[in-house]
Order: structure tokens, then sequence, then C-alpha cells
């Protein structure tokens, strides 16, 4: 939920997420189907809260959380609901579009919320105050880093590896390649770095990618802290 890649060519959509959350937190479980609100939402579960930061649908639709919006906030809890619920009340509406605006999100913690929807790639944030809504160029690779954990110039240093990263790859990827990039991009770097470990406090614990086809995805999810790998594979046939 801290680190998010998008990538489109004319054969696949690839979206990687790291999750980075306190150490103590407990581990995710791996992804499986739950039906919610008459929709299959694949994802993987946090169990304290029951939310997630990764969720699929069963047409090929995905949203990816972060935490934050633009810019740091202060934190004023108590909060009236987890942002990894938020999440799936989002994916689980029948429009996503209309979901956002008519969402209530008083008394949520700031977020954004990256959508890939029948060949749209929107940016959705709410800083607490107001929602934005911005349609960005799915054929333009991105990279977000949550404003919570990352001061704006390392921020910006990320672009920067992840821009060097596509020419070094001619902006020609594959999944694994992306993989690659989000586990071992500045791996000495414990503090700012794509996986981090920051004074026995917060930790990169997983790694989540979606890679879609026009007639399946596979929704990739590695446990850091255990070793395991899990691959679910839909098909939208």
């Amino acid at each position: 939920m801290c680190t998010v890649s998008f990538y489109q060519d004319h054969e696949k959509v690839i979206i990687t997420s790291n999750r980075d959350e306190k150490i103590h937190r407990p581990l995710a479980e791996m992804p499986q189907f739950e039906n919610l609100n008459g929709k299959k939402i694949a994802f993987p579960k946090d169990p304290q809260a029951g939310g997630t930061w990764f969720a699929v649908d069963e047409y090929g639709a995905a949203f990816v959380l972060l935490n934050g919006a633009a810019t740091p906030h202060t934190p004023s809890p108590p909060y009236r609901k987890s942002r990894g619920l938020i999440l799936l009340d989002l994916a689980s509406a029948t429009d996503f579009e209309e979901a956002w605006y008519q969402i209530d999100l008083n008394q949520i913690e700031p977020f954004t919320v990256i959508v890939f929807q029948k060949n749209k790639l929107l940016e959705n944030r709410w800083n607490g105050r107001e929602k934005t809504c911005v349609n960005l160029d799915p054929f333009s690779p991105t990279i977000w880093s949550s404003s919570t954990l990352y001061a704006p110039e390392i921020i910006q240093q990320r672009k920067e590896w992840f821009h060097d990263f596509l020419n070094q790859n001619q902006y020609n990827l594959e999944a694994k390649k992306l993989i690659d990039f989000h586990t071992t991009t500045q791996r000495n770097d414990t503090e700012n770095g794509l996986i981090i470990k920051r004074n026995n406090l917060t930790q990169t614990k997983n790694v989540t990618q979606f890679v879609y086809h026009s007639t399946e995805f596979t929704l990739l999810h590695l446990d850091l802290i255990n070793g395991k790998r899990e691959a679910l594979t839909h098909s939208m046939l």
C-alpha cells in the first residue's frame, strides 16, 4: 500500500504494489475470491481489520490503495472505518466512478486509490476534506509512493529510479522484471529503498502483482516474511 507501479503495453497491464506495514501487525492472508455486494472480488486480506490494499474484481478491474493523499497529513483518530474496508466498498460497487462520487469519506483517514478499469487509469484521492479523480494516460508508466512514509524529495528520487529502470529495459517489460524492480532496487537503503525496514517499527511485508491480458488475469502475492508465494489465475471468458 506504499509503493505502486503501473505499466501497460499492447498485450498486457501490470500493476505491482509493495505493502509497508508495522512490524507487529498480523500477516496478511493469501488472496482468494470473496462474494461482496454481488461481485466476486479477489484480494489478500488484512486479518486485523478485514480489509485489503489490493483488490481485483471478476471482470479484471483492479483497485490499489496507498496511505495518504498528495501531501502528508497529521493523523487524527479515531477514524470511522478502515481505509482497507473502504477499498472493498469501492471495488465491489457496480459503478466505481459513481461510487467514488457518492461514498461518504468523513472521518476516514486520507488515502489514494489507483484504479484500472475498462482500459482507463484513474488516480483517486481523499485528503480529509475533498475528493479528486484524475484520468491518467494508461500507456505512460507511472510509480506512486505513499506521502505518509516518503518525503517529497524521496518520492521524486523513486520516480527517477523507475525512469532509469524503464530506460534500461527500453520500455519493454515483463512481470518478472517488475517484481525484480520492486524487490531489489536500492536494496541496501532500508529507509527509502523499495524494500524497507525502519527502526524495527515498519517494514515491507508483501509484494502483490496483477497481470491482465484480454481473457484472463493473474494475481501474484509474495509474503516476504515467510518466503511464501501464491498465484491466483482467473479466466474472464
